[in-house]
């Protein structure tokens, strides 16, 4: 019998992860696993006021070692002074993160001070691993979790701050999958965070289960894998879509009865020079009756921006095709706009699905909100507004055979208030019952216009997936945008599996290809892009982690390079410059460079491509999987 579909893949590359320790500590410690309850007190467990009182500093230094808090022991290692004569260490300890040399980057971090110690644990953690030093890389991301549970790193754009509690739990919940080897595994454990409080950066709220270490082996992987046929369907949410819950726990989807895994493109192709709306569904700058992008775009293969002999027109839906895409995010900024012969021959001839995403009130888009006061939850006409589009929506589209499910928002939830400090201009950050509530209005709403395709909630993270549970039990699934390092999506399912018993589906996830500093780095993108699915296959139904994925969205296919613009003009230059920091490969955004799809000099925009070497990342693996699963 074949293991669960798309993972039979992935198991081979386990091997190719594992790797020798390059450098050894002086002190690795007392105990393989700390036992926090021998040297203090957990108080408050499962709330947002957690709290580890230590009672034995002494005991927990020595139980910790070099490295990780309470121990300072690296500050006197020796090799501090020879890296320093061999010129390996640097003052700024920023310049050790994934340098290549993983034992300087481990004491450029631990021998430091001059950053809170939540961060400094995070990045010793990860220079640990990347020395091959597994369990202590997860000491030190548990002492983060444990001891600073609200410490924040950075802040993007005033819109979020990055929490390293949550971020620490997640890298060791990807070590199991990345290094299997390590021996161990985290088990009962949850960190989710309300950052922001109020908009300020400096008030966050995270509610810790500390957990505990359990042996784990690449054996305990395996055995766990279970078959998708012998699953019994217990549950279903929606008709001929449907969200199935398993008699062991886990999630799934189906199409007509029929398992599907969502392989998904998040589409917002852009012209050159334009900035938003530019509505894909009708462009025809050529004036020949065909629409550009579905069917006219080339790729350049040789990247001299002209059209050679070799380079037919292809189009966008049979790249995606090739590629294995079979759904793509549809944002529905307007419906006037819709091309419903595009998006039927988009499924009948390409087996490519649409996935309508409502932007709920995001931007102020279909509240009726102005832009300087944003979309408010609690308005009574704006909430109707909202519904009204929702209705209209499900009315024109519920009998396509194209439909696949529906998405309400697109990080509605992020954290802060509507006058400043939110990107998406709502206030659901600071209003969740009001933002929950509507949601749950909208999802009957749908469910009693269109009862055969489910409808979930589009998300930033898992923040408020707990109010979502008590208020819009009516959601069927999550879905979930997640940018949260090359490693993988770390705890989030956990997170979401324990908080709302729905099936998650990544919205959004990916990197830009662009280094800061260097240039174009497309190997760093297709590296993170793999890590990235490799998780999502992992965490489906069958498979060895927690059983709620039913896909993820690639963002994005193709390069929009209005995204940083300030002045007019500027939408036909590719800027170059960093949005923010981020937890990317270079360590920061580079917000117009998201495609694995590029325009090249923009001159030939919207028909040239340059696929990068992500996109041929996908079609190798899902050309593997396909026949796999024959």
């Amino acid at each position: 019998m074949k293991p669960a579909p798309l993972f039979s893949i992935f198991l081979a590359s386990f091997t190719l992860l594992q790797a020798a320790p390059v450098f050894e500590l002086n002190d690795p410690g007392t105990e393989e696993v700390v036992d926090y309850e021998k040297y203090g007190e957990f108080q408050n467990v499962g709330t947002y006021q957690f709290k580890y009182v230590i009672k034995d500093r002494v005991g927990l230094a020595k139980a910790s070692g070099e490295g990780v808090d309470p121990n300072n022991s690296a500050s006197r290692d020796s090799r501090v002074l020879k890296l320093r004569l061999a010129n390996r260490l640097k003052d700024d300890q920023w310049a050790h993160v994934n340098s290549g040399d993983p034992e300087a980057d481990f004491f450029a971090w631990a021998a430091s001070n001059s950053v809170d110690p939540a961060t400094r644990l995070f990045f010793v953690g990860k220079a640990l691993e990347k020395g091959g030093l597994y369990t202590q890389a997860m000491k030190a991301w548990r002492a983060a979790m444990i001891l600073y549970p609200t410490a924040y790193a950075w802040e993007a754009h005033k819109m979020f701050t990055w929490l390293v509690a949550p971020a620490a739990w997640g890298s060791i919940v990807n070590i199991p999958r990345n290094h299997p080897d390590a021996g161990w595994k985290l088990v009962d454990a949850l960190v989710v965070g309300h950052q922001n409080l109020k908009g300020d950066l400096t008030r966050n709220e995270v509610n810790v289960v500390p957990g505990h270490f359990v042996r784990y082996t690449k054996e305990d992987r395996d055995k766990s894998i279970v078959p998708l046929d012998r699953l019994k369907v217990v549950q279903r949410r929606g008709g001929k879509v449907a969200c199935v819950k398993y008699d062991n726990g886990q999630w799934g989807l189906e199409v007509e009865g029929k398992p599907f895994f969502v392989e998904g493109m998040g589409y917002f192709p852009t012209k050159v020079g334009c900035s938003p709306p530019w509505n894909w569904m009708q462009a025809d700058e050529n004036n020949n009756g065909t629409n550009d992008v579905a069917y006219e775009t080339w790729v350049d293969k040789n990247g001299n921006g002209i059209q050679d002999p070799d380079e037919p027109r292809v189009g966008d839906f049979q790249l995606m095709k090739e590629m294995g895409t079979n759904a793509i995010r549809i944002m529905v900024e307007r419906l006037d706009g819709f091309n419903l012969p595009l998006l039927r021959d988009m499924q009948k001839t390409y087996g490519i699905y649409g996935i309508l995403n409502d932007p709920f009130g995001a931007y102020t888009i279909h509240s009726g909100a102005s832009w300087k006061e944003g979309t408010d939850y609690s308005d009574p006409e704006q909430r109707k507004n909202m519904l009204d589009v929702v209705r209209k929506m499900v009315e024109l589209c519920k009998d396509e055979p194209w439909l696949l499910m529906y998405m309400l928002g697109n990080e509605n939830n992020m954290a802060g208030g509507y006058t400043g400090v939110n990107a998406t201009r709502t206030n659901a950050g600071s209003h969740p019952e009001d933002y929950a509530t509507l949601l749950n209005e909208a999802a009957a709403l749908i469910h009693k216009l269109d009862p055969n395709h489910p409808v979930g909630v589009g998300n930033m993270g898992t923040g408020m997936i707990d109010t979502y549970a008590k208020l819009a039990p009516e959601l069927d699934f999550v879905g979930i945008n997640e940018y949260s390092g090359a490693e993988g999506l770390g705890g989030i399912w956990e997170a979401s599996r324990q908080l709302f018993d729905r099936p998650v589906l990544i919205g959004e996830f990916g990197c830009d290809a662009y280094w800061t500093g260097k240039g174009p780095d497309e190997d760093a993108q297709a590296m993170y892009h793999q890590g990235n699915w490799e998780d999502i296959l992992y965490n489906r139904a069958g498979n060895p982690g927690s059983g709620v994925s039913i896909g993820g969205i690639v963002f994005e296919w193709l390069d929009e390079w209005w995204k940083e613009t300030s002045k007019p003009g500027q939408e036909s230059i590719h800027n170059t410059e960093a949005s923010f920091s981020a937890a990317y490969p270079d360590g920061a955004s580079n917000e117009e460079w998201f495609g694995i799809m590029g325009q090249g000099k923009g001159k030939n925009s919207p028909f040239l491509r340059e696929a990068r070497k992500t996109y041929f990342m996908y079609k190798k693996l899902h050309e593997a999987e396909a026949t796999t699963a024959k």
